[in-house]
């Protein structure tokens, strides 16, 4: 049987279809084998390694090396003007995924009666490695989106869909590694964790070849450089991302984003701990407040099409504000009926979440034409990776001040999962105030900061289409 012939753009490209979004949801999904375990981490390094504010120290520590990372990541690429026999931003990625089969596991090394000062050390070298291969995939592929399609319906579609690989990648560690990676007394076994993550590293290098190989870059940017041409000035590219507005506002909506996800996860975990004592049943929770945004995925586009991706993640946040002030001040008492007001709850902040995180990509996307728009400049790689590395700031900070917050609060790493009852009902209120503050920077963020509403993001494009056809 003959195969079908592929259908060919204008330009001669295959047209954009289901296989370049599932493709580009394969490589966050790869991405999320690698980042899934950081939520673990803090209770690792506290509970199991036994750091304490050691560790908290130590996430501001080598956010230091973040901020070195990201940016100059960022800025090898978009000078980076090599012939490539594909593409640049894939070449980056290859290299990256193979550095992530071990980097994540360098996290993990389980010796716990290491020495504080070697346990520091090991720490450090093992967040450096995996830090800096994570970068080196994660910034070109965010960068991607905008390389694959210009059309705002396949960017919304890109953006849908990395957001399900984002989710299904973090969705079977959240299920499967509690009943894996705990005892029956609710600790953490650490010596599971470290074989864990060389597994999951494995796995995500195999979803980075996929999407590598079904991956079709439909504009252009390599271009070959005039003797007169002026050279990448990086920062230029940074004075550039603090005028973007679209960029900066979508950064701040995502930092607010990872700090109600990772900076809350370790309170979360003590929450499952000690206070409902059902860890086992904290994986399960976390991926059932899940099905909103898988709802809302496949709607993704459309609603884009009809309404704007300022004006539905605004919507977004409006919902998980709502549901985290009732987080604050309804009944969730440590029983299976404050449990079930807990999820409720959880499945209205998640659905918020989850409008503004399926759009949230190609939000950056057109932040990266905004660039051009007002600068003639693209930069995607120097403005995905600042907007990249203030993420991972927030993830790192995030968890490091939640921390700290739960030390004067009274937790102690080494009770494990046995806190006092005091301490327990404490980790209670401090989840559902870093979700609250979590949904407040989404709103100030996406609502007063972002100014690329549908009107303008059309006007915008056709703006652009004119520069080109000109």
């Amino acid at each position: 049987m003959a195969k079908k012939p592929v259908q060919l753009d204008a330009n001669g490209h295959r047209r954009f279809s289901i296989r370049d979004s599932v493709a580009y949801a394969a490589g966050d999904f790869g991405c999320n084998m690698s980042f899934a375990l950081k939520s673990t981490m803090a209770i690792f390094w506290t509970q199991f390694m036994q750091l304490d504010l050691y560790y908290a120290a130590l996430l501001v520590v080598v956010q230091v090396w973040d901020a070195i990372n990201d940016p100059l990541i960022g800025s090898i690429v978009d000078s980076d003007k090599r012939q490539y026999k594909r593409n640049k931003f894939l070449q980056y990625i290859w290299i990256g995924s193979i550095g992530l089969i071990v980097g994540g596991a360098c996290c993990f090394l389980p010796f716990p009666n290491a020495p504080v000062a070697a346990k520091m050390i090991i720490f450090i070298a093992g967040y450096v490695v995996w830090d800096a291969f994570y970068t080196v995939a994660n910034v070109p592929y965010g960068s991607l989106l905008s390389l694959i399609s210009t059309e705002p319906a396949d960017r919304a579609s890109l953006s849908a869909w990395r957001s399900v690989g984002s989710l299904v990648g973090n969705m079977v560690p959240m299920i499967i590694l509690p009943f894996i990676i705990y005892d029956d007394n609710q600790n953490l076994i650490g010596e599971r964790v470290f074989i864990a993550a060389l597994i999951m590293g494995f796995l995500g290098f195999l979803c980075f070849q996929f999407m590598i190989k079904n991956t079709t870059i439909r504009v252009e940017t390599d271009i070959t450089l005039k003797e007169d041409a002026p050279k990448f000035n990086v920062f230029k590219a940074m004075g550039n991302f603090c005028k973007n507005r679209p960029a900066v506002g979508a950064t701040l909506a995502a930092c607010g984003m990872f700090i109600g996800m990772q900076g809350a996860a370790t309170a979360v975990t003590v929450l499952f701990q000690s206070y409902f004592k059902n860890i086992d049943a904290s994986g399960i929770v976390s991926a059932f407040s899940m099905i909103p945004i898988i709802a809302f995925t496949p709607l993704a586009r459309k609603m884009v099409t009809k309404y704007g991706k300022k004006e539905l993640a605004k919507f977004g946040a409006i919902c998980s504000m709502i549901a985290t002030i009732a987080m604050l001040i309804l009944p969730i008492t440590p029983d299976n009926t404050g449990m079930l007001i807990y999820i409720v709850c959880q499945l209205v902040n998640s659905l918020g979440m989850g409008i503004y995180s399926t759009v949230s990509w190609g939000m950056m996307g057109d932040a990266i034409d905004y660039n051009e728009w007002k600068f003639g400049t693209r930069e995607e790689g120097t403005v995905y990776a600042l907007h990249s590395f203030f993420r991972k700031l927030a993830q790192g900070c995030g968890p490091a001040l939640a921390l700290v917050i739960m030390v004067a609060l009274g937790y102690v790493g080494a009770n494990e999962g046995n806190q006092t009852a005091e301490v327990a009902l404490r980790m209670r209120y401090l989840v559902a105030a870093l979700y609250f503050v979590s949904a407040a920077m989404q709103f100030i963020g996406l609502g007063l900061v972002y100014n690329l509403d549908k009107k303008t993001t059309a006007q915008m494009q056709a703006d652009l289409e004119a520069r080109k056809a000109g």
